[in-house]
């Protein structure tokens, strides 16, 4: 592959490529519960429309492709909850998931105060799993999605002081 994936910031015009992207990745995650109706399946471009140009959304880019996204936002309780991480399948398994989260981190903690860092996960999702442990994450409890999907809840402290540019 002669190019490079870089890490960048959302634009307006990237909404559609996230959401056929998501809808392509996500598909695996329904098949491992046998549930075609989970968030991201049903989400609309509208939806995915509005996170672009209201959350933390960053893209990896492959030339012109958008080859993987994460979405995060600042919760009620002021830690950042990330979202909606996927890759292309083509391309998972090289490192560009933890660069997405590494960018995503950085601007939560850097720009909106983040001091803690929260994700969910299914259950089920061995390799999801992996990628957020690997990078820092803890199991710190689980939940039904609202799509009746059981999640495990991750967390990790944003470090102290400033958050390295390491995307």
């Amino acid at each position: 592959m002669g190019m490079s994936v870089t890490i960048s910031v959302a634009a307006e015009q990237d909404a559609e490529q996230i959401f056929r992207l998501q809808y392509l990745c996500f598909q695996s995650e329904a098949a491992l519960y046998g549930n075609y109706r989970i968030d991201p399946l049903v989400q609309s471009l509208d939806s995915v429309r509005e996170e672009v140009t209201t959350d933390c959304v960053f893209v990896a880019r492959l030339g012109d492709e958008v080859v993987g996204s994460v979405r995060g936002r600042i919760a009620e309780d002021g830690a950042a909850s990330i979202g909606k991480l996927c890759v292309h399948p083509r391309l998972q398994g090289h490192g560009i998931g933890a660069r997405l989260l590494r960018a995503a981190e950085a601007t939560l903690a850097e720009e909106h105060g983040a001091t803690r860092f929260r994700l969910h996960t299914g259950r089920r999702n061995e390799g999801n799993l992996r990628l957020y442990r690997r990078v820092g994450y803890e199991t710190v409890g689980t939940v039904e999605g609202a799509d009746g999907i059981p999640m495990t809840v991750l967390e990790k402290a944003a470090p102290a002081g400033s958050y390295a540019a390491t995307a």
